[in-house]
Formats: C-alpha cells, structure tokens, sequence
C-alpha cells in the first residue's frame, strides 16, 4: 500500500515514515527562511500534524513532498508576518546539523568553509524575506521555478524577477561585508 494511502488509513507507521523520509528536508527548509532552530522544529512538527490531519485534501499522492512542502513555507510565512518575530536575533548555530555532508580535508579548510557558510547564511537572512523564500527553494531545495511558483502562487515571471533582485541584492551585501573587511584590516594593521 502507498505512503499516502497509509496515511489516509491513519496508521501510525505511515506517519513515522513519512517523518523519517521528510523531516531533515523541512527542517532544512525552515531553518534557511527563518534561522531559528526551535521554531523551525516546531513549524516541522505542525506541518507533519496538519498533513495527517488533512491528507484526504491531497489528490495526487505523488505531489506528497511538494505539498509538504508549502505547508512548512506557508507557516513560516504566517510567522514572518508577526511582529515580534521581526525582533528576535537570528542563530546560525543550528546550521551544522542539518548542512550536508561536506568532505574537507583539513581542520583549516573546515574553518574556512564553515565561515564562507556562515556569511553567505547571514547575508541571505538580511535579503527581504520574499527574496530569501525564492532564493532557498530555487538553490538549497533546488525546486524549478515552475514548482515555486506554484507553491508560492506566484507568476513564473515573478519568481524570475524575484531570483534576479534577490541575487543582485545579495551580490551587494556580500560586497559591502568585503569592503568593510578591507576597511577593518587596514585600519587594525
């Protein structure tokens, strides 16, 4: 019997596979809109309740994950939405638990990579939030514009624009973090 059937049945295994199979790409999806390591296992964890809970609205069993998936989004839009979640400052220290295996060859290199993530993490966290919701499914995700633009019900052509503003205001924070480097080595030797 299918996953979607299973659950439909609600039987419990289902619901623990379908955890097994999705939960480390929520999460990952998550932690890369909002940063926040509990919140995000808590919008992973309301995202699996809901999907048991509704999973008769699902019509096409195969479009399992992308449903999943704009439910994870769609909550952490409403969350963006509030107020207070505007004020709270941001972690990176989640990241080396859901970051991919990356193989480096020495501890030097580790730290170097580790700090190119951790600035390219945190130039994406001050892009608008519609610009790193693109930029995470259509890199990290690595969803078609077709498939985010659906998820998001967004025009093809409003994802493209989105992708292309999003790159060229990262492209200028990334900068301006080098140049303040500069700045900062040469004052300081």
């Amino acid at each position: 019997m299918h996953l979607v059937d299973r659950l439909k049945n609600k039987e419990e295994s289902a619901l623990q596979e379908l955890m097994s199979l999705y939960g480390d790409y929520l999460l990952r999806t998550a932690f890369l809109l909002l940063k926040d390591r509990y919140t995000c296992e808590e919008i992973v964890q309301d995202t699996f309740i809901t999907a048991f809970e509704k999973i008769h609205q699902l019509d096409e069993p195969e479009k399992l994950k992308s449903w999943l998936t704009s439910i994870t989004v769609n909550r952490c839009k409403m969350l963006m939405r509030k107020w207070s979640w505007k004020n709270i400052l941001l972690n990176f220290d989640f990241a080396e638990r859901i970051r991919g295996d990356e193989r480096v060859e020495s501890p030097e290199a580790q730290l170097l990579v580790d700090f190119d993530n951790k600035s390219l993490s945190e130039s994406i966290q001050d892009l608008d939030y519609k610009y790193r919701e693109v930029l995470t499914l259509y890199y990290f995700n690595e969803m078609k514009i077709s498939e985010i633009a659906v998820l998001l019900h967004i025009a093809e052509s409003t994802v493209k624009t989105r992708l292309k503003r999003g790159r060229s205001h990262l492209r200028e924070i990334i900068e301006k973090g080098e140049e303040a480097g500069e700045v900062e080595r040469k004052t300081s030797g």
